[in-house]
């Protein structure tokens, strides 16, 4: 497959928890490119100014940041994308909201992203009429940005039933209005049959295009470790082969990482071979490959040792002798930022606080 036919690939940093520093965001400028990915998005869900405070511009230091972050970026030719999540503003839909919200895009145009998103994830959703309050504020939201990208994440972004036990009844007609009245120009986000899901058939991506009017754009919640049980895990494998099967059935695909920056560049750099290599692609290989060019030899070689351990058993399994142990494994690579990530996960740095999801 040539380049200029793949979709869009890359990653939004859309995790719960703990988030990445901003050196860890600047570079992964420098391994994104020569990972043939060509986006990244910034929509952490610590960041407060993107959602229960989203009216409120960042401040001053904050938006330096980003201004910097994102010309790291355009230096490196890498799509940057900022994610905006106006929790539940269709409650209120006042003249005052509708102000605020383009207020609060013309604040984002100033950084100048190339991929702005507007996300209704993670918020209530049995309210009657909701595709088209939601498709008001999008087309609003279009009208003003800059951005020469605009995806949309709608409330239920997958067929799986945790969405309705979480947030409601999915609306009648929730879909197909989304599909009759949405800009066509405008991406639809998608995570698949479930919301994390395992693999992604043709037959279920092709039955969404049907549903949306559009091919989806794949939120890809691999490998992300974000909740309560995937926080005892480090998801380090290669994406399985079905992601080698989907190139003409998505408009893009964005990888949402683990909290730990490091580690997840070992799974993120299988997705674009997935795609280039297709039938070819063999993920264990994949595996052994990326770890050795990443981490060295003799990195790799523990790791692969250890995969079932950490990607399997997990760390509220381990017993006090297998944690020991591999604490003991890991210092042997002293400064190696995988291995503090490790380091840092076995020692309680990663455990899940239920308040990171309010």
């Amino acid at each position: 497959m040539n380049k200029s036919d793949m979709p869009a690939l890359g990653i939004i940093e859309g995790f719960f928890g703990r988030s990445w520093s901003w050196a860890d965001r600047e570079s992964y400028a420098n391994f994104l490119a020569p990972n043939e990915f060509n986006f990244y998005i910034y929509a952490p869900k610590d960041d407060i100014y993107l959602r229960k405070h989203w009216q409120q511009d960042w401040p001053s230091e904050t938006k330096q940041q980003l201004s910097r972050l994102r010309n790291v970026y355009r230096e490196a030719q890498i799509d940057f994308g900022i994610g905006l999540s106006p929790h539940e503003i269709y409650l209120d839909r006042s003249p005052e909201r509708y102000a605020q919200l383009i207020t609060r895009v013309k604040q984002i145009n100033e950084l100048s992203p190339d991929i702005l998103c507007l996300l209704f994830d993670d918020m209530r959703g049995d309210i009657p009429n909701l595709a088209n309050l939601q498709i008001d504020y999008m087309h609003r939201v279009a009208e003003v940005s800059t951005a020469k990208r605009i995806i949309f994440c709608p409330t239920y972004y997958s067929f799986d039933p945790v969405l309705e036990k979480v947030f409601g009844k999915v609306p009648d007609n929730y879909w197909q209005d989304l599909n009759k009245n949405i800009d066509k120009n405008i991406d639809i986000f998608w995570t698949g049959e479930k919301v994390c899901s395992a693999e992604y058939s043709v037959n279920h991506l092709n039955s969404v295009e049907a549903l949306l009017g559009r091919k989806p754009f794949l939120w890809d919640n691999y490998p992300v470790n974000d909740s309560a049980a995937k926080s005892n895990i480090l998801q380090l494998r290669a994406v399985n082969q079905s992601h080698s099967q989907i190139q003409q059935n998505v408009s893009g695909h964005a990888l949402n990482p683990m909290n730990q920056a490091w580690l997840s560049q070992i799974p993120l750099a299988s997705l674009t071979r997935a795609y280039r290599e297709k039938n070819n692609y063999a993920p264990e290989k994949t595996f052994t490959e990326i770890t050795d060019a990443l981490c060295g030899e003799n990195l790799a070689q523990t790791l692969l040792q250890d995969l079932s351990l950490l990607q399997d058993k997990g760390l509220a399994k381990m017993s006090v002798e297998e944690k020991t142990e591999l604490l003991k494994r890991y210092s042997a690579f002293p400064q190696n930022p995988f291995c503090a990530e490790i380091i840092d996960w076995l020692n309680g740095g990663y455990t899940f606080d239920p308040a990171c999801l309010t």
